[in-house]
């Protein structure tokens, strides 16, 4: 069913030097990427545990032939109704090392107002399954804030996944996308869809401050704003966003980034697929970055670890007068308390992680 979308997939592999020359991205860019080490892949995007084990094999094994590969952290996001033993054997024979869990929450009613086809049963299934074939790597992800989540419903979601002891755990607050029916819903003051039903954002904002504190009760160490790991655990694919080192997207709706250039492929699978059978890439964007831009990418997402940001690394690499400008906000926020210092690091003020959009919407304007 998805094989012409994976044959895709492969082709872009290995016709990389080609494709990139078609879609006018930099011969520097063919280097920088041809010259990459891979040591880390994350397979996400819509429910990529529902392609066949063979094709998940023939993506993993197409890397293996056209770059340097020593694979450390693979990981596949997978929903929990779709896990079978079978699937998991073949994933940890193509490689595959860490499982994503899609879990959401622990309560069936938040999972059907959410639209989710599985139900709690199915998450205790799936870590049973994924556990008993080996898998030892595996995170779960939440949502703060689901139509009908109440206090008492979301200190069971944690207590229930604490005792399921995982090895990493993501929480995201609910975000209202206008493109999503209950986005749409929520903006146009209607009730369909369980809109009326989402908690307030103060009680979205302490049922994350109840998961850092029965999440660190928990063992568990909270290392970026949305992403908690056991210890030696933490996600080294997705730091690699955080840190702002280079990495290499493959796929529809895929983002890459070179350290200087960033680019996305378009996100019709179809028309991706379509487009790669004409010979060509399906590139939507294509950036080089400004010296500001790459200043202000640096700030936001090294903020959004807890370690913070070694300030002296910016004030060496950047010019006085745009270095100047940004410590004249670091210094507006610090006196307000949203950020501050910790052994010569800049981090986020640890009471106002929960509010963290609004301190990086201050800190770039």
């Amino acid at each position: 069913m998805y094989s012409p979308y994976v044959d895709g997939v492969v082709r872009e592999i290995f016709e990389r030097d080609s494709l990139y020359h078609a879609a006018g991205i930099a011969s520097s860019t063919c280097r920088c990427v041809a010259a990459l080490n891979v040591d880390t892949v994350y397979i996400g995007g819509g429910t990529p545990s529902l392609l066949a084990p063979a094709d998940l094999q023939r993506m993993l094994d197409a890397l293996r032939g056209s770059y340097r590969c020593s694979f450390q952290e693979v990981t596949l996001e997978a929903d929990p109704e779709t896990i079978t033993a079978e699937k998991a054997e073949a994933w940890i024979a193509a490689g595959i090392n860490r499982i994503s869990l899609g879990t959401q929450s622990f309560d069936d009613k938040e999972l059907a107002a959410a639209g989710r086809l599985h139900r709690r049963a199915d998450i205790y299934e799936a870590d049973r399954t994924l556990r008993a074939v080996g898998i030892r790597n595996i995170s779960f992800d939440l949502i703060a804030g689901l139509p009908h989540q109440t206090e008492e419903s979301w200190n069971r979601t944690l207590d229930e996944l604490i005792a399921l002891r995982p090895e990493h755990v993501s929480i995201y607050m609910l975000e209202i996308d206008e493109g999503s029916r209950l986005g749409r819903e929520v903006l146009n003051g209607g009730a369909r869809y369980s809109a009326a039903k989402i908690p307030e954002d103060d009680s979205i904002a302490d049922f994350y401050g109840h998961a850092c504190a029965q999440l660190a009760a928990g063992g568990f160490e909270h290392y970026e704003i949305s992403n908690w790991a056991k210890p030696g655990l933490r996600s080294k694919h997705n730091l690699k966003y955080w840190l702002r080192e280079p990495y290499f997207g493959i796929g529809a709706g895929a983002h890459s980034f070179d350290g200087n250039m960033r680019w996305a492929n378009a996100h019709d699978p179809a028309g991706y697929s379509a487009t790669l059978g004409a010979g060509k890439l399906p590139v939507e964007q294509k950036e080089v970055l400004s010296e500001q831009q790459a200043l202000d990418e640096e700030f936001f997402l090294g903020l959004r670890l807890l370690d913070g940001i070694d300030v002296s690394a910016f004030e060496a690499r950047y010019n006085t007068a745009l270095w100047n400008s940004v410590r004249n906000r670091i210094d507006q926020l610090a006196a307000r308390g949203l950020v501050e210092w910790h052994d010569r690091r800049l981090r986020l003020a640890p009471n106002h992680l929960a509010v963290s959009n609004e301190v990086f919407v201050e800190l770039m304007s």
